[in-house]
């Protein structure tokens, strides 16, 4: 590795991930890559050297206690300038069909791995006054009330929390220099669900949804969704949240709740 920045980056051997690395390896970063499957991270981390970027790889799967311990002492061991948490796995099922076990792995992959991984990046960033953390998450985190046709409760919850786990964070951070964005997409023409999405003519290119991630980064936007190109729709949901909460903050109960039988 270099004197230049270094950026981690998870979910690093295909799709997002990949295309992170390499646009971040373009833009002055050495890169510490985390995948579950060696093989193509080295592949991936081969490109990246062949290019001049310093690269460690670092094989792992966040879905498991072990996984996600082993990434975690790597970020505290520092330095990690910039932390791109994007590993996740799809879960498309009732979650009557889960087993417990499922259940755990799964949660801890798309949800508290963003969480762990930040909480362990966080202090080096702060006491350096600088450094960026970008989660990823889903367009679907904004779908739980909506009928899709197809069961996702549990991935749903996940991404939901990691977009409201970083947008709080965003707030947190607002006096200091280190900044989170939570990005957003919708379909994306990888191989994600087994490549469920290739080909679909609503599938957005890895490439593009990096490419906005990238921009929303460097303009410190807590909120990128990349498929969305009035700002004002963000804007529009962002301003629902301060009335909801005034509205049900106060110690009357609401009549539409008053004698309703048993």
């Amino acid at each position: 590795m270099t004197g230049r920045p270094t950026a981690l980056v998870t979910g690093a051997s295909s799709g997002i991930g990949a295309a992170a690395a390499h646009v971040l390896g373009a833009a002055g970063y050495d890169l510490v890559l985390v995948a579950r499957r060696a093989d193509r991270l080295a592949t991936v981390a081969t490109q990246l050297r062949d290019a001049g970027v310093g690269v460690e790889a670092l094989p792992a799967d966040l879905a498991t206690t072990g996984g996600l311990e082993r990434v975690v002492d790597r970020v505290a061991t520092g330095p990690v300038d910039l932390l791109v948490s994007n590993a996740g796995a799809s879960a498309y099922r009732p979650l009557a069909e889960f087993d417990a076990a499922e259940v755990e792995n799964l949660w801890r992959l798309n949800a508290t791995a963003h969480i762990t991984l930040a909480h362990a990046a966080l202090p080096s960033m702060l006491n350096k006054g600088s450094g960026g953390i970008i989660t990823v998450a889903s367009l679907l985190a904004f779908s739980a009330g909506i009928d899709m046709g197809f069961p996702r409760t549990l991935y749903v919850a996940a991404k939901s929390a990691v977009v409201a786990f970083t947008r709080s964070l965003a707030l947190e951070l607002r006096d200091t220099a280190v900044t989170a964005t939570v990005v957003c997409p919708g379909l994306v023409d990888t191989e994600w669900s087994e490549g469920a999405n290739r080909g679909d003519p609503r599938a957005m290119p890895a490439q593009d949804v990096v490419d906005a991630m990238w921009t929303a980064h460097r303009r410190g936007e807590a909120l990128c969704v990349p498929g969305i190109d009035d700002p004002t729709l963000i804007r529009h949901w962002e301003q629902h949240e301060p009335a909801l909460l005034q509205a049900g903050n106060h110690a009357q109960l609401a009549n539409r709740y008053r004698n309703s039988g048993p």
